[in-house]
């Protein structure tokens, strides 16, 4: 059914490189889409890009990465095994996941869309389409503002972050954070006091198929504690030995 559709990804001539970067790194992906062929052709196409892309192949699988990890974008098949990608698509919000969200579908009536818009979705394709169209959307909705009222900032104790600007707030003043920074200070304020483990960070930030060094979370740990004594904040970064780390009241 997707034969031309899939030859067509392998040779598309593609665009947008210099801009898949910010701050030197990468954008993240999560590609969910049960057709195993089409996974792999999109997965080579968007790695080619220059994007990190996690792939899965079901709905449960799609759900478990989006709440466990932090995406730039989520490519979500609506017709997925197991939870369908409309299911998935309302869990995540409902759990304040605030990637951008691409439903991707054969099914393409206007009621289908609607429902889709409706649900949280940023944007919807209906396949077949051309690789450099997805390459357009993925960058139009990653840098659209979150338009979520409970997505502008993130709030514990005295400190503030704002996920829109990757900016940290405190009672000194306020300072830029860089995306890896961001996306650790994220994980660690979705789970205000709660122990975080080593390999959990380095899942939520890095991604599965990273082959980053341990070391470089310690760098990124010492990096976000100067950044709370730079904003004046009474949090801080506590080191649980042997396991990982936990944002808590000094």
């Amino acid at each position: 059914m997707h034969g031309n559709f899939k030859e067509s990804l392998q040779i598309s001539v593609v665009y947008f490189l210099t801009e898949c970067f910010y701050e030197g790194e990468s954008m993240r992906i999560l590609l969910a889409e049960d057709d195993e062929e089409l996974n792999r052709a999109l997965c080579f196409q968007l790695k080619a890009q220059g994007f990190s892309v996690d792939t899965c192949l079901d709905g449960e699988e799609a759900l478990f990465y989006g709440e466990q990890n932090i995406y730039d974008v989520i490519l979500l098949d609506r017709m997925l095994p197991h939870m369908e990608g409309t299911a998935v698509l309302s869990r995540l919000r409902k759990k304040g996941v605030l990637a951008p969200v691409i439903l991707i579908t054969a099914l393409g009536t206007l009621t289908d869309k609607v429902t889709g818009l409706n649900l949280g979705a940023d944007d919807y394709l209906v396949k077949p389409f051309a690789f450099e169209e997805l390459l357009a959307r993925i960058h139009c909705v990653a840098r659209r503002p979150r338009t979520l009222e409970n997505t502008r900032s993130i709030s514990f104790l005295d400190l503030t972050f704002y996920p829109e600007e990757y900016r940290l707030s405190g009672p000194s003043g306020s300072c830029t954070l860089s995306r890896r920074e961001a996306a650790l200070m994220e994980a660690f304020l979705r789970r205000k006091e709660q122990p975080l483990s080593r390999s959990s960070l380095l899942l939520t930030v890095w991604g599965p198929d990273s082959d980053v060094e341990e070391g470089n979370l310690d760098n990124y740990i010492h990096f976000l504690r100067r950044r709370l004594t730079t904003v004046g904040s009474s949090l801080s970064i506590k080191t649980l030995r042997g396991f990982g780390y936990c944002l808590k009241e000094k």
